[in-house]
């Protein structure tokens, strides 16, 4: 499978698309002044607790409080704790944690209230982006990722992404990161570590050692809520997360991103700088690729695929409901066989959709009715097929009786909306246009006007096709009338594109004539 990545950056913000084998299955999009990023470090301060809810309100130093619920404060809160207040006491004299006694682990089934109080210091990162009216989510197990490896702090486990099945790779990466890993640290060792080298993967420990020394500097400076340690840009971090050996070509159109993504290729990926590439042609860039194309096809209430079948997707409150309709191109097989092929379709494109439009919450999907239980049983495996290429955790329940299938998505950031609707050209969003017997008269009063002012030209008039027709046939038309009068003949030419009430007129070297 080709991997593509083209960036559309402006001074405003950065938008990146994700295609695979040409189609596009993901849109980012990151403003330049965004105050939250998923991934950000903070010095917060306790604004309130809830013990109904369990969670505590935390000032991160914006107009809007941040969320922090129990489940998210991690096992090791009172080590974090203990850590953030002797920095701020400049009691700990070092961003590393060797001569540092780390506390029992919390328990799971605790209170707010008896771990935080109004006013404590806390160090969060930033777990969700702020959604509608809510502020962002924020948990207090702090990570710190690279391309190969998660850096945890106050915890001493190696574990090893199941995606790496080798036995004897898995033991070697285990054994050579336990040697070279910080003291008291803990590592996630992600799916791309396979195969890699001590020397890359000693590399990528230093670095991200240096962004914890970073968030220690930070930290014994300052009293007050703001930023320790800002995630890497939206580009450079899909880049970490995303690249592999099937990527084709990553294109940008800005030549400042251009260079600091191939400076940050050649740290993370050497021998994948060359496929990143600066595009300079007069179009924009998302027109030259399809991209935007694509998007106009992909969003709105109704997806239709290949074989006219389509979906139709509703927003509600709780939840994103979808509903299958099988179209009229199935009318040559049986019911049940119709069914299935066209259930297997859509799954395939609600996959895409769900990652498109970055759809999070509580999904349900109301496919076309079958009856046969093998049936049921492969669209299930076929669903859970489509959706492995989503980085999200998602959870897929089988049809149940009533023939809806649940899924339950995680939610980062709020579902991505484009509205593809346009103006209405003739109508220029009234609802209400010209009579359509009128639009004959105008052409022929704004030609007659052309006509008077450069008498020797020889005109040609676009319309279209309807006005066309009823302007060039029989023997006493518009067009005839026209040629006689002005002792020449006048071509009129028909344009798919135009509206109904749409007319141009051209020279004889084809450049239009403005009456405007």
């Amino acid at each position: 499978m080709e991997r593509d990545l083209i960036i559309n950056s402006s001074p405003t913000d950065v938008e990146i698309a994700f295609l695979e084998d040409n189609k596009l299955v993901e849109l980012h999009k990151q403003k330049t002044n965004s105050n939250f990023s998923v991934g950000d470090i903070y010095l917060g301060k306790i604004r309130k607790t809830m013990p109904g809810l369990n969670a505590a309100f935390v000032d991160l130093g914006h107009r809007k409080d941040a969320f922090l619920h129990y489940t998210d404060i991690g096992p090791q809160i009172n080590s974090l704790k203990k850590y953030t207040l002797q920095c701020l006491n400049k009691e700990h004299k070092s961003a590393f944690l060797d001569n540092f006694l780390l506390e029992p682990d919390n328990s799971k089934n605790g209170k707010i209230d008896q771990v935080f109080h109004k006013g404590m210091p806390v160090l969060v990162q930033i777990l969700k982006e702020p959604i509608s009216t809510k502020g962002p989510r924020l948990s207090c197990e702090i990570t710190i990722p690279g391309r190969n490896m998660v850096l945890v702090p106050f915890s001493d486990t190696v574990a090893v992404s199941k995606k790496i099945a080798d036995a004897e790779e898995r033991k070697r990466l285990k054994v050579l990161v336990e040697s070279i890993k910080p003291k008291k640290f803990g590592v996630i060792i992600r799916t791309a570590a396979e195969g890699k080298k001590v020397a890359d993967l000693h590399g990528e420990i230093k670095e991200l050692s240096e962004k914890w020394e970073e968030v220690y500097r930070e930290l014994i400076s300052s009293k007050n809520p703001h930023r320790l340690l800002s995630e890497i840009d939206k580009t450079s971090s899909l880049l970490r997360d995303l690249l592999n050996d099937n990527f084709n070509k990553i294109i940008v159109n800005d030549k400042d991103t251009y260079q600091s993504l191939k400076d940050f290729l050649k740290n993370i990926a050497p021998e994948k700088a060359n496929i990143i590439k600066h595009y300079s042609g007069t179009k924009p860039i998302f027109d030259e690729y399809g991209v935007l194309k694509q998007l106009k096809a992909s969003f709105g209430k109704t997806s239709t695929m290949s074989s006219g079948a389509y979906i139709v997707i509703e927003h509600a409150e709780a939840m994103h409901v979808i509903d299958v309709n099988s179209g009229p191109k199935m009318q040559n097989m049986s019911q049940e066989d119709a069914a299935i092929r066209v259930n297997v379709e859509a799954a395939q494109e609600i996959a895409r959709q769900l990652r498109l439009r970055d759809i999070g919450g509580l999904i349900v999907i109301d496919f076309i009715d079958m009856r046969n239980g093998d049936n049921k049983l492969d669209l299930f495996n076929k669903m859970k097929e489509f959706m492995k290429a989503d980085r999200a955790q998602h959870t897929i329940l089988p049809l149940s009786k009533f023939g809806l299938m649940q899924i339950t998505r995680q939610r980062v950031k709020p579902a991505m909306k484009i509205d593809t609707r346009e103006v209405c050209a003739a109508c220029k969003g009234t609802g209400m246009s010209e009579s359509s017997f009128l639009v004959s008269d105008d052409v022929v009063r704004d030609f007659n006007f052309i006509m008077r002012t450069r008498p020797d030209s020889k005109i040609r008039i676009e319309v279209n096709p309807l006005v066309h027709a009823y302007m060039t046939k029989g023997f006493k038309s518009i067009q005839m009338k026209l040629s006689w009068k002005n002792r020449k003949w006048i071509k009129i030419s028909p344009n798919m594109d135009y509206h109904l009430f749409e007319y141009k007129f051209f020279d004889t070297h084809n450049d239009e004539i403005r009456l405007d």
